[in-house]
């Protein structure tokens, strides 16, 4: 019996991959390969690059209102398959369902975004800036944008992308994550349902072969990206020296700073939700908690009370609270950091690397791992562990927690937690992080901010969606505009030569 293949779509229909490369997508709960997707040659990037190219001729001179009209129809499309989105993220991906939905609602916060795009692309007019003359500036389309999008938001990433990109003129290729392909699939094929004219956003799944030929592809105007520091940095690099803008999201180890006046109930229930939520493996999860003075053991008490009743299980399982991971590739990995932290000096409070579901053995589980006196130069503090492990460290003061945090390479997003709003207002102003919650775990912004990092956590000037989103897919224009009045010559439109 031949493997259900997923396919590529291009110029607004299914097409079937041609390189005769294949790659596996799992069931995480199971361990079991569901189906294959192909991969695409370099030959197979040009053809959705070249179906871009042509749409842009006729999509980028396009009214907003023709625009708009197909974004609101998609947004209705989008909202009534809520639910299948979700059961195609938690069968590629694993997370449960309710994560799932939630991935697709902040998603869905974009598109809508997008419906209003006709007040984000007003430009500016200035009368009179001398005898007659006035200058205004506008905003276009860029050309053929490409997205390349990571695993563990199959729906949501591409949603912070192409919407806007499209919405403001452009024509986009998708590259979503080989791991996880048939969300983004799914969405394609809905936005075609809603109006949206052949070859305006076309998938094409792939390896590194379909990234780097995008990154080269002279048609490719604009790359964005969200994945891991490494990649970012090679995309950023690569991409711009080929003269295209870029805006890559990099990786995080985000900090949630406890100060001695905090509620020690609500912050233990903020870090078990934002370092175990969609099994700790999201960019803006809280994976170190600097706990200041003497509150440590008990915040830590109280985080390992809550950590023991979460119940984790298969993603379609409506009583599971967290699912597998992605790969047994990556729950080895992930595992490894704990099985190394003891030799590195850390107090092992909860290990989570036996863990198995009965009836899912082979499944890529992984329980909760919970690190306390873990050092600032532990492998399990430094790296991105991406998985469900939780780093505490100690600091005596507000001062020293504030160096440790500003110290970290990465800078995506960061929390404190205090009864305090002085304390509040200088973190917020002193810390070096992109984005702050005050007594918030996961500060990710509502669409009409903008989403981005600091230091190793970005490449590029721009960060996503929002306003900077705006700039990202559009390139700004100044006219100078000077008319004669009729009594100055030309055609007599029979105004009294004496006005």
């Amino acid at each position: 019996m031949t493997m259900k293949t997923i396919d590529h779509w291009i110029s607004g229909k299914s097409v079937e991959g041609a390189s005769g490369n294949y790659g596996p997508v799992t069931d995480p709960a199971t361990g079991a390969q569901t189906t294959r997707v192909a991969l695409a040659s370099v030959e197979e990037v040009d053809a959705a690059v070249a179906a871009a190219k042509e749409a842009f001729a006729t999509w980028g001179t396009s009214s907003l209102a023709a625009r708009t009209a197909v974004l609101f129809a998609y947004r209705a499309l989008l909202d009534a398959h809520r639910d299948e989105i979700a059961e195609l993220i938690t069968a590629e991906h694993g997370k449960v369902h309710s994560d799932a939905l939630g991935e697709v609602a902040r998603g869905l916060e974009i598109v809508e975004l997008a419906c209003g795009i006709t007040t984000q692309l007003k430009g500016e007019l200035s009368t009179q800036v001398s005898s007659r003359v006035d200058v205004s500036s506008i905003r276009q389309p860029l050309g053929v944008v490409a997205g390349i999008t990571p695993f563990n938001f199959p729906a949501m990433v591409p949603m912070w992308m192409f919407p806007l990109a499209i919405a403001c003129g452009n024509t986009f290729v998708l590259k979503p994550s080989e791991k996880d392909p048939s969300a983004a699939l799914l969405l394609a094929e809905l936005a075609g349902q809603a109006g949206l004219p052949e070859g305006v956003l076309n998938v094409v799944n792939g390896d590194k072969v379909a990234v780097d030929r995008l990154l080269e592809h002279p048609d490719v105007a604009a790359v964005s990206f969200v994945g891991s520091t490494p990649i970012a940095r090679y995309i950023h690099t690569t991409a711009s020296a080929g003269g295209k803008r870029v805006q890559a999201l990099g990786g995080a180890k985000n900090h949630m700073l406890v100060l001695p006046d905090a509620d020690l109930d609500a912050a233990a229930d903020a870090a078990v939700s934002a370092a175990y939520g969609s099994a700790g493996e999201r960019c803006m999860a809280i994976s170190a908690v600097v706990a200041v003075g003497g509150v440590g053991d008990e915040l830590v008490a109280k985080i390992r009370d809550r950590a023991e009743k979460i119940k984790i299980g298969p993603g379609n399982d409506p009583t599971s609270e967290m699912g597998p991971l992605i790969t047994k590739a990556h729950r080895d990995k992930v595992a490894s950091y704990v099985t190394g932290a003891a030799s590195q000096g850390a107090d092992v409070v909860l290990d989570g690397t036996a863990f198995t579901v009965e009836g899912f053995e082979d499944g890529h589980w992984i329980g909760l791992s919970l690190l306390d006196h873990v050092s600032t130069d532990s492998d399990a503090y430094k790296d991105e562990i991406f998985g469900p492990v939780l780093c505490v460290l100690r600091a005596e003061t507000y001062e020293e927690g504030l160096d440790l945090i500003n110290s970290s390479p990465f800078g995506n997003g960061t929390a404190i937690f205090t009864r305090d709003g002085g304390a509040a207002r200088r973190f917020q102003m002193e810390v070096q992080a992109g984005m702050v919650g005050v007594n918030v775990p996961i500060p990710v912004p509502v669409g009409y901010h903008s989403f981005g990092g600091w230091k190793d956590s970005l490449f590029g000037d721009h960060h996503i969606y929002g306003n900077d989103g705006v700039h990202f897919y559009t390139r700004g224009k100044v006219v100078t505009t000077r008319w004669p009045n009729p009594e100055d010559g030309g055609v007599d439109l029979g105004f009294p030569k004496n006005h």
